[in-house]
């Protein structure tokens, strides 16, 4: 049987996916076994039961995994960096059962500097699903640190991290902000005018008006379960306010979503009120991404009669 087992392995979270030899996706699987809460018995445990009832097929996994205090690290490559240039340097793990995990490794941007792991795979997935965005595009990767990046000549050529993910759980977890206790309403009016706060917060930025979410529930004008939708529009409208201040993004020049439908719905909702119409997100990038490098480096081979991932 041919085909690649990807497996896209954060600190969070593991998922895997099978690939038949036509590079279909067949099935995929989940597991809440990132880096930071593996099973007893580590990686090896972690990897039989995800792939469990999978033939022995070649895998190749990226993200967390490769980084620090992962199964192997992987060391960074500078930019600029293309899918060609991502598989040459390709590394492994000898598993329990005595096959190999390629891994992929991160990239560095040393003008930063600033570096990624995981977002470089959902990068080459979503110009391998629309290749017409590989000689110039701009794409929003949401998450705990979310990416801008910029991809020329289909290469990375540049990209940004901002801590938006983390800075809202720290802030509803251990700041007065957060402190009410309320359950969350999901007021979208709420998430709207925290954007707009941001938006029109000027040179200043949303940091000045952080504390505006505290002064407005205590004025009555918010309610203390609006709270967290109010910072998750003043966080994530901060993203848009600081890449259109710096060149990052333009009004002018399309954007693309790479991620979780759900985060992603809600960098879109943003995006309106600075006048930006993002389409939908790319679905599965990273899982075709995995695919891809392993064409690239030959750990998989497409017959030549059968069509490409879909």
């Amino acid at each position: 049987m041919t085909g690649l087992i990807a497996l896209d392995w954060g600190s969070s979270s593991l998922r895997a996916f099978r690939f038949d030899g036509s590079g279909r996706l067949a099935e995929t699987h989940s597991r809440p076994w990132g880096i930071r809460h593996l099973p007893a018995g580590g990686y090896d445990a972690a990897l039989a039961d995800v792939t469990a009832g999978w033939p022995a097929l070649p895998r190749l996994a990226c993200g967390m995994v490769g980084s620090r205090n992962g199964w192997r690290e992987m060391p960074y490559l500078d930019l600029p960096a293309d899918a060609a240039r991502l598989a040459g340097a390709l590394g492994a793990v000898r598993a329990g059962d005595g096959l190999d995990v390629h891994l992929v490794p991160g990239l560095r941007d040393p003008h930063g500097p600033d570096v990624m792991r995981g977002e470089e795979t959902q990068l080459i997935g979503a110009l391998a699903l629309h290749p017409s965005l590989a000689e110039t595009g701009s794409f929003i990767l949401p998450g705990t640190h979310s990416k801008w990046a910029v991809v020329q000549g289909g290469a990375v050529t540049g990209f940004r991290t901002l801590m938006t993910g983390e800075l809202f759980a720290v802030l509803r977890q251990h700041s007065m902000l957060g402190a009410s206790g309320a359950e969350t309403a999901n007021d979208a009016e709420a998430f709207a005018r925290g954007v707009a706060a941001a938006r029109d917060s000027g040179a200043a930025g949303a940091l000045s008006r952080l504390f505006s979410a505290r002064a407005l529930m205590l004025d009555g004008t918010l309610a203390a379960g609006s709270v967290p939708d109010y910072l998750s529009g003043l966080l994530i409208g901060e993203e848009f306010r600081a890449a259109l201040a710096d060149g990052l993004a333009r009004c002018d020049t399309p954007l693309h979503l790479v991620g979780d439908d759900a985060l992603c719905e809600h960098y879109r909702r943003a995006a309106a009120l600075f006048g930006i119409e993002l389409p939908p997100p790319i679905a599965d990038a990273a899982a075709h991404g995995l695919w891809q490098l392993a064409l690239e480096a030959d750990l998989v081979q497409r017959h030549p009669e059968e069509s490409p991932a879909c």
